[in-house]
């Protein structure tokens, strides 16, 4: 039975045939995730996530043939994500250290923080740096117009440099 075949069997909703396509690629998918990740565990996470997400949307393959470059893509998408979320944590680390003007404070003093401020500052202060989540994003899950959500996050953000400032003694706000 062709590799095609294989597909156009596991298209069509046989489970064995899925994992038989999938042991044709996988060797091809770890070394995708492995050159973009460099990391040995998150290349094989990845394989596990996208073996997921091929099997979730193969209904969509139009092609059998193109089965190889289609959950190559996938791969090369979900390891770019990964790789995006990974330099947003340490810019947002970073803009979170800089907003507060918080150079000499370690993360355990500003999580420290960031747990003194009231609920709502500190909700999007997490959301926006910690969960990385868009202003309009917030604005749609609190339900609120955008405006409101930046002037709550620039309230939070300096009831955060005060909290730091009282805790370290700088003051170059």
């Amino acid at each position: 039975m062709s590799s095609e075949e294989v597909v156009q069997m596991a298209v069509h909703g046989d489970d064995q045939s899925f994992l038989a396509a999938i042991q044709m690629v996988k060797i091809d998918l770890y070394k995708t995730a492995l050159a973009y990740l460099r990391n040995e565990e998150d290349a094989l996470e990845a394989v596990q996530e996208v073996t997921f997400r091929a099997f979730k949307g193969l209904r969509g393959l139009k092609e059998p043939g193109y089965f190889k470059t289609w959950i190559i893509r996938i791969m090369i998408n979900y390891c770019n994500d990964i790789l995006k979320k990974q330099r947003r944590i340490i810019l947002n680390e970073e803009l979170l250290l800089a907003e507060g003007k918080a150079e000499n404070h370690s993360l355990i003093e500003i999580e420290d923080a960031v747990q003194r401020l009231d609920e709502r500052s500190r909700e999007i202060i997490t959301l926006k740096y910690f969960h990385d989540l868009k202003i309009k994003d917030i604005a749609l899950m609190l339900g609120c117009p955008e405006g409101t959500v930046k002037t709550w996050l620039f309230k939070a953000l300096r009831s955060l440099r005060e909290k730091l400032d009282e805790k370290g003694g700088i003051s170059n706000v």
